[in-house]
């Protein structure tokens, strides 16, 4: 149906041929049972990539932030254990509810907002998107949310929620600017665009705490992850703003003093670290949040980050 309904959209070139302007067509993304298989075939690929720890069985149904995240923990798992993950608990997820955008052009995704046989209560949230309709659906973002801070979406008569474009001004903060507004807070506290909480002022004190520990100083640098599949991805919500998922990238360098040496790190770090660790260690990190963009002008209008899942991608030893 969905196919058939883009190629209504046709126009008359100059040389009186047809052309095609399925991009143009505003559709949903997808139907409820293609999003519910989708997310079965996830599930799957998922759980068979962990107990073998092998990326490549679940590479066709990860992009973006969380296939960062994901293949570096898979890679590491297998360095440490080449017979694959002998804790292995499959991954169960029950209870979805799926959030499906009406909008042109691509890319087309929508939000599976699902329970869990892991992580307590907490809702997991998978954005799934896809670039054309040759390609497969993939999760781009996975995060972890209290049930009760997912928010009410906007739907319409048809059911259909309403994408917010990357560059609206009708919330607090434009969604393309939310990575790099977040890493400019994260690097220097610098704006107020961000509400208080465990992963905005909670993560700065922490940090500053962890700064200078005896023995080692800790530095970080904080970057804006835009581009291509971590671009980010919003939904309007009943109240005028929107739930917004984006990336950011972030270094974190431990140094040790003259004539003292750093603590040994876990396996997971060795695995992934590349040269000697002498007096330095540089480890790179891919997360991907999830917040709350009140509409511009609203009541406190301060956004707010309900989740965040970081993972280490990379680490370098000097």
């Amino acid at each position: 149906m969905l196919i058939a309904a883009s190629v209504t959209a046709l126009s008359l070139t100059a040389s009186g041929c047809v052309v095609v302007h399925g991009e143009r067509e505003v559709l949903p993304a997808t139907t409820k049972a293609e999003a519910a298989k989708a997310l079965e075939q996830f599930t799957t690929a998922y759980n068979e990539a962990d107990k073998a720890y092998d990326s490549s069985l679940d590479a066709d149904h990860v992009t973006g932030a969380l296939a960062d995240i994901d293949s570096a923990r898979l890679k590491a798992g297998k360095v440490n254990s080449p017979a694959g993950n002998a804790s292995h608990t499959p991954l169960k997820l029950s209870d979805a509810k799926f959030t499906i955008p009406k909008k042109a052009g691509w890319p087309r995704w929508f939000l599976a907002d699902t329970a869990a046989n892991k992580g307590g209560t907490a809702r997991w949230l998978f954005v799934f998107t896809r670039s054309s309709l040759d390609d497969p659906f993939q999760v781009a973002y996975l995060t972890l949310v209290a049930p009760d801070d997912v928010p009410t979406f906007k739907t319409g008569k048809d059911g259909w929620a309403e994408a917010v474009p990357a560059n609206s001004a009708e919330l607090s903060v434009a969604p393309k600017d939310l990575s790099q507004d977040y890493a400019t807070y994260l690097q220097n506290g610098q704006g107020n665009s961000f509400a208080e909480g465990a992963h905005t002022s909670g993560w700065r004190t922490q940090r500053e705490k962890d700064a200078k520990k005896p023995g080692r100083a800790t530095q970080y640098i904080d970057e804006s992850l835009t581009g291509g599949d971590y671009a980010p991805l919003a939904l309007r919500t009943e109240d005028g703003g929107a739930l917004v998922f984006f990336t950011t990238r972030h270094f974190m360098k431990q140094t040790a003093y003259t004539g003292t040496s750093l603590p040994e790190q876990n396996a997971s770090v060795d695995a992934l670290t590349t040269g000697e660790v002498k007096q330095s260690l540089t480890m790179e990190f891919v997360s991907n949040e999830v917040a709350l963009d009140p509409a511009k002008g609203a009541d406190g209008g301060r956004v707010s980050l309900l989740g965040r899942i970081q993972g280490l991608t990379a680490a370098k030893g000097e």
